[in-house]
């Protein structure tokens, strides 16, 4: 839902990634273009794979990685979109299967229902990528409207260095 002072609001879902240190220039890109952001974390991806107190100064919001208690406000408002970024291999299966575990998951479930744009930007081996399930978890969450950039192996090229992590992508397949 659109903020009190005109901007929309983008949930900004980080899974447990060794690229989700970077989660800062999506956050600023997204700043940049006028969106407020709030920061829904993994369980696992509280735990090392980004630097949390800088991305709470950065919103100047609370990361939210667990359930509020039954009569606690609703720290966030609304989503107007979502973005996943990075989208494990876990994470796209849980979704796409409707195993609501986290909160993380929890919420990506509901933006089906809350008709919301999603993009995410999956960080997957190239092993895994290739599981049935996986392959499977994809095709569902595309006829479920999600929108995918192209995947992101993390695996070095033949001049061994990483390719860049596509953060403002996701920005742009919202629309």
């Amino acid at each position: 839902m659109t903020e009190p002072d005109g901007k929309p609001f983008l949930y900004v879902v980080v899974c447990a990634a060794g690229i989700a240190a970077d989660v800062g220039r999506l956050i600023t890109a997204a700043q940049e273009r006028d969106w407020e952001v709030g920061v829904i974390a993994t369980p696992v991806a509280m735990n090392g794979f980004f630097d949390t107190a800088a991305v709470e100064a950065r919103t100047g919001r609370r990361i939210r990685s667990a359930w509020r208690s039954p009569g606690d406000p609703r720290p966030f408002p609304p989503p107007d979109a979502v973005v996943v970024a990075p989208a494990t291999f876990n994470t796209v299966n849980k979704w796409a299967a409707g195993l609501a575990d986290t909160l993380a998951v929890a919420t990506l479930c509901e933006t089906y229902g809350l008709g919301v744009p999603v993009a995410a930007l999956p960080c997957v081996a190239d092993a895994l990528a290739a599981h049935p399930a996986y392959q499977d978890s994809l095709i569902r969450l595309r006829a479920m409207g999600v929108r995918f950039s192209e995947p992101y192996s993390g695996e070095p090229g033949e001049d061994g260095a990483r390719p860049e992590f596509g953060w403002e992508r996701a920005l742009d397949l919202l629309g």
